[in-house]
């Protein structure tokens, strides 16, 4: 009895979440079965307002908790092993990425969850038509963003490149070729969510700066370092408002969903595909990944992410889980250096799910069109989707944006999106999880692999700031 009190008393959150996430998808179909007409915009509004209130606080933390984390994170290590961790980083977000995507392909190629299937009709979805953008400008703007001119703006804005159409343009301009878009002028705008990748760039390069200076730049990394743990000190209050702010979240948005039962038997093959895709890759190639570089199985490690799965699903933001993230794995042992220089940058690059999702959405609208996509094509696809998935905002369904540069390498038009859009609310948060716990499970890998060094330049580091003991240790080695 008393072990299991012990156990409640330390999962409170993470069942009190769980428990937010269930009873929302509860009250919200009960309150939706028993309205004899459907809910409007307002009265949801008005349910989902102590969520987004939650979610809110979440967000205001992001910026400070990432631009502070990733910089002291640098800035306190010595390049070399700023090199390593970072090199490590990269090479397991890329290869999980890609394995994703080759995954998504496979099952989607196999099942073929688009043939026989109905389009949906798009006077539904209306509102929810897509920009016209080429696939060469989504790269550019990704480019472009990695290098913001104005950090200030950079906090609440984006660069994107707009088309639009010729004065003289009479075609249909719903419907435009890739070989006409190219011909329409074009100009920078700028979208109202923040450039997490050109402040992620910005705070590497300040932390190696400050890495260099040596005891010049140390009072900067202090001030980093006691700013990042004001940031976890605040999510620790805000993370008891949680399974409030989970339970109205996921109320609101079973309210809203008209006849969900209907669209998900429509796109049942699809819905199933996307879930079965990031559950193999999830459970099945991220633990192959992490035992081939570790030999150990991350199980344990999942087991321990709880709290940090739940509010994904719930928030579907893997940047509104960040501060949660970083808190969890700090309370697991993981080093803070590593956790604090992983977490910031897989929340922002290390999109798994998202691009196993964009994969399979754009071969699936294909096959609805009857189109048979030549392997080049497929290549693409795999390509773009790994790449669409680094430019996704780290936000609820930002990949729908990055979707449109992947449904131009396939050829079809951007409004074909609306052919997900009744179950792609669900699949977010879905996704989200898997991309939230893939990140976790990278910080544990590169913790592992790093260990020793960080060891090491932890005892140099004891050292310097005991010169007495140095000395002693010297005249050990020279007896």
């Amino acid at each position: 009895m008393a072990k299991w009190k012990a156990f409640v008393r330390n999962n409170l959150i993470t069942i009190l979440t769980v428990i937010g996430v269930l009873a929302g998808t509860a009250v919200g179909c009960t309150l939706r079965s028993l309205s004899t007409q459907k809910w409007n915009q307002r009265e949801t509004m008005y349910l989902m307002f102590p969520g987004e209130i939650f979610l809110r606080m979440l967000k205001s933390l992001i910026i400070p908790l990432l631009m502070a984390s990733i910089t002291s994170a640098v800035g306190s290590l010595d390049l070399t092993l700023s090199k390593k961790i970072a090199l490590r980083s990269i090479v397991y977000y890329a290869t999980t990425t890609v394995c994703a995507v080759i995954l998504g392909i496979i099952l989607v190629v196999t099942i073929r969850p688009g043939v026989g299937a109905e389009a949906v009709d798009k006077s539904e979805y209306e509102p929810a038509l897509s920009r016209h953008v080429l696939t060469q400008d989504t790269l550019l703007d990704l480019i472009r963003n990695l290098f913001p001119p104005n950090l200030v703006q950079a906090c609440v804005q984006q660069s994107q490149t707009v088309l639009f159409p010729p004065k003289n343009y009479s075609g249909d301009k719903d419907d435009v070729p890739s070989s006409e878009l190219i011909k329409w002028p074009f100009k920078e705008n700028y979208e109202n969510t923040t450039n997490v990748l050109g402040l992620v760039v910005f705070s590497i390069v300040l932390g190696i700066s400050l890495g260099q200076m040596g005891e010049k730049g140390k009072i900067l990394v202090d001030f980093f370092q006691s700013l990042s743990e004001a940031m976890m000190n605040i999510t620790s209050w805000v993370i008891w408002l949680s399974p409030l702010g989970v339970f109205f979240l996921v109320a609101s948005k079973m309210v809203e969903t008209d006849s969900f039962l209907g669209q998900l038997q429509r796109l049942g093959y699809y819905f199933m595909t996307v879930l079965l895709g990031l559950f193999l890759h999830g459970f099945g190639t991220i633990s192959v990944i992490f035992f081939i570089a570790t030999r150990r199985l991350p199980f344990k490690v999942i087991a321990q992410l709880s709290q940090v799965l739940a509010t994904a699903f719930g928030t579907a933001s893997s940047s509104a889980t960040m501060p949660i993230t970083i808190q969890t794995l700090d309370r697991m042992g993981l080093d803070p250096r590593v956790t604090r220089f992983v977490i910031p940058v897989g929340a922002t690059i290390n999109m798994d799910g998202t691009a196993l999702y964009e994969a399979v959405a754009a071969i699936f609208i294909a096959q609805l069109q009857g189109k048979t996509l030549a392997f080049g094509q497929t290549v693409a696809v795999c390509v773009t989707a790994t790449a669409a998935s680094i430019g996704a905002a780290g936000i609820p369904q930002a990949g729908l944006v990055t979707m449109v540069m992947v449904l131009d390498t396939v050829g079809l038009p951007a409004e074909e999106v609306i052919n997900i859009l009744a179950v792609d609310w669900l699949l977010d948060r879905f996704r989200t999880t898997i991309n939230v716990m893939c990140d976790c499970i990278g910080a544990r890998l590169v913790d592992i692999l790093s260990v020793g060094e960080l060891d090491k330049h932890a005892e140099l580091d004891r050292l310097n700031a005991d010169p007495q003991e140095l000395v002693e240790m010297s005249k050990d080695v020279h007896n």
